[in-house]
């Protein structure tokens, strides 16, 4: 068992770990979990007296096989959590993620096996990304960012890349969502903003907005 505050970290360093053999920086942990690098300093210690990480001067922190199954297991959770609050109490997709925070920290593994079953095994969370099984495999999807998809181009968006409620709001407002058909009509070569048409309405995008939705291809 480990404490709320090590869980967090596992899966911070997680996020932030893009590869398996690339360590993250403290400075960049502090960042992200909004501390000093002294505090860093010692979790890092605390985390790898339990054999969750392991840590070399200026190479930064790496999650252990066992780290990394713990970080995924909560990944796990927080995500179904997500579907769960969104598919059964009616959430929107900007309102789960502090909650589903809070909930990824229940210990009990038959809830979460039930909760899985209960929700008939979702691959995806409402963000568009993907579930840990059980056994910690994480699919991987094809997707690309609309920013770089040409125009005349029809696409289908799968996810989000910024999940902060201001953007999802935005996107709310705008009526993009999972499983929205997106044609991308022009594309500025100036500031790389874009005019595309969802549901029959044009809409014109910033390369921040763009770039921050995923997307499949339909042609």
């Amino acid at each position: 068992m480990y404490s709320l505050s090590e869980e967090n970290y596992l899966k911070a360093i997680f996020h932030l770990q893009k590869q398996p053999n690339q360590g993250v920086s403290t400075n960049a942990l502090a960042e992200q979990m909004e501390t000093k690098a002294s505090s860093v300093t010692d979790m890092i210690k605390r985390l790898s007296e339990k054999d969750l990480v392991s840590y070399k001067k200026y190479k930064g922190v790496k999650l252990s096989s066992k780290g990394r199954n713990a970080a995924v297991q909560i990944i796990r959770k927080h995500r179904l959590w997500e579907v769960f609050l969104v598919d059964q109490l009616n959430f929107s997709w900007d309102e789960v993620h502090e909650v589903a925070e809070q909930l990824e920290h229940i210990k009990s593994k038959k809830l979460i096996r039930e909760l899985d079953k209960f929700l008939d095994y979702p691959k995806m969370d409402p963000h568009g990304d993907p579930i840990p099984d059980e056994d910690g495999n994480i699919a991987v999807a094809e997707k690309l960012l609309l920013n770089e998809i040409n125009p005349g181009k029809t696409t289908v968006c799968v996810g989000v890349k910024d999940t902060s409620t201001h953007f999802l709001k935005y996107l709310d407002k705008n009526n993009i969502a999972l499983g929205k058909i997106i044609h991308i009509k022009e594309k500025e070569a100036f500031d790389e903003s874009m005019l595309i048409s969802i549901d029959h309405k044009e809409l014109r995008i910033s390369k921040m907005v763009s770039s921050n939705i995923y997307v499949k291809t339909k042609n």
